[in-house]
């Protein structure tokens, strides 16, 4: 449990997309912990209304709301239900997105008998379906765009406006067997300082924390075997984390904390701040 103190937090209006995940039901927990009034996005509805159930039940303020991030008629109908509720957004955070396995590869290296005689099973980069790659991009680069304009415009000329994204240590150096991930994250991290300027005499402060390596459901195959032993890529990333472990949804708190909050970051905008235990510090000797 922490003992994080944020006052300045109290009674805000905080909208979360992706609400629903491991990551970012976390946040909406420390945000409504805060006092905030939290309104959980997602399209599934069912996490949402889970998410936004056990914070009521620990004595917080926060709705459910069914949310395509990709649809500007259901951003609207999203800000419509918020604003009915809780007033306008105060912070946002962009955590609505993912992966595909269209857009992953199957090996690490290209090897020349993947293309003289490609092995049953085995998908190259020459196999990726431009839909695949697509649809990771639009659902977290386009999915942040579409739900900026939607409730950036209420945002725009109130006091202590902030913006954060989640982007991610892919955006800085791509991981193997997943471009379009990467690149989208990239994508996420430039457009985070391209509104931190365009937003900067609009009194909105935009950020992101750029997660290393979490164990979440949309990973958990690929970090465990179905015995729970890790598999050969997680041992390949624990050598490279200094700290030795896959990042846990708190060690993210103080990060989310602390951007939200102008009392301690009013004069931090345009910052894409890691959380990866020393995954980029570490060049592996």
């Amino acid at each position: 449990m922490n003992t994080y103190t944020h006052p300045s937090l109290k009674g805000r209006t905080a909208v979360i997309t992706g609400g629903g995940g491991v990551l970012c039901s976390s946040f909406a927990k420390d945000l409504a912990a805060q006092g905030m009034k939290v309104a959980v996005l997602d399209l599934n509805i069912d996490a949402a209304k889970a998410v936004a159930d056990e914070i009521k039940a620990a004595g917080g303020t926060a709705i459910a709301v069914q949310c395509n991030v990709l649809e500007a008629e259901s951003l609207e109908n999203a800000k419509k239900t918020v604003t009915e509720n809780f007033g306008v957004c105060d912070l946002l955070v962009n955590g609505a997105g993912g992966n595909s396995p269209l857009g992953t590869t199957t090996k690490e290296k290209l090897e020349l008998s993947d293309i003289a005689q490609k092995a049953e099973g085995v998908k190259t980069f020459f196999d990726l379906d431009p839909k695949g790659i697509e649809f990771v991009f639009n659902l977290n680069f386009l999915g942040t765009l579409l739900t900026t304009q939607t409730f950036a415009r209420d945002m725009a000329g109130r006091e202590n406006a902030a913006i954060i994204n989640i982007s991610s240590m892919n955006s800085y150096r791509p991981l193997t067997k997943i471009p379009a991930y990467s690149a989208a994250k990239a994508a996420v991290s430039n457009f985070t300082q391209f509104m931190a300027v365009h937003f900067s005499e609009v009194g909105i402060r935009v950020n992101a924390i750029a997660p290393g390596f979490f164990a979440t459901n949309q990973n958990r195959a690929l970090l465990y075997n179905e015995d729970g032993s890790l598999t050969p890529r997680s041992a390949k990333i624990l050598a490279h984390t200094p700290q030795n472990r896959f990042g846990v949804p708190a060690d993210l708190t103080g990060a989310l904390l602390f951007l939200a909050d102008e009392a301690y970051s009013a004069f931090i905008t345009g910052v894409i701040l890691p959380v990866d235990g020393g995954f980029s510090a570490y060049s592996g000797v």
